[in-house]
């Protein structure tokens, strides 16, 4: 047997399909109707549902069965447009007109180790406020806490009632 015809004994048949215009299912041959509007436009229609859901003037998209409802509430599994993933943004380091990288790089581990007179005053600054606590934290002889901003005097009430 030669190739050609073996080429044509392992083809798929192809089946040419319509579209509903109501659903937009597919609509195989010898199924179906064509309909003709009154301005003369030619409807094909799978089924006698969507004949007459068409002739009482009813949207497809509102009918969760169509393919226009699917399409308005993302229901459709397209594979055409498949969404893309936003790559990251990768930071790249690059030399500057006055300053070649390593300068650049030589900086910055220069400014980040703190002096050692600044990391005591930090310390010092910590300590205090510890202290500043603990002697904050003995309370009234009575257990009674005192508020920190009284507004009107004792006998009286605060606004108006």
């Amino acid at each position: 047997i030669s190739y050609p015809l073996l080429r044509n004994y392992f083809a798929k048949m192809v089946v040419k399909t319509e579209l509903c215009a109501f659903s937009e299912y597919r609509i195989y041959p010898g199924h179906g109707v064509k309909y003709v509007r009154k301005d003369g436009q030619p409807v094909t229609l799978g089924s006698a549902k969507a004949r007459r859901l068409l002739n009482n003037r009813k949207k497809p998209a509102k009918l969760m069965w169509t393919q226009a409802w699917r399409r308005l509430n993302k229901k459709a599994r397209d594979d055409g447009a498949v969404k893309r993933k936003a790559r990251k943004a990768v930071k790249v380091q690059r030399a500057i007109v006055g300053a070649s990288l390593e300068d650049i790089q030589k900086k910055k581990q220069a400014t980040k180790p703190k002096n050692a007179a600044t990391e005591a005053a930090l310390k010092e600054v910590k300590e205090r406020a510890k202290a500043a606590k603990k002697t904050n934290a003995v309370r009234p002889a009575g257990g009674a806490s005192i508020p920190k901003n009284q507004k009107f005097a004792a006998g009286t009430k605060g606004g108006r009632r």
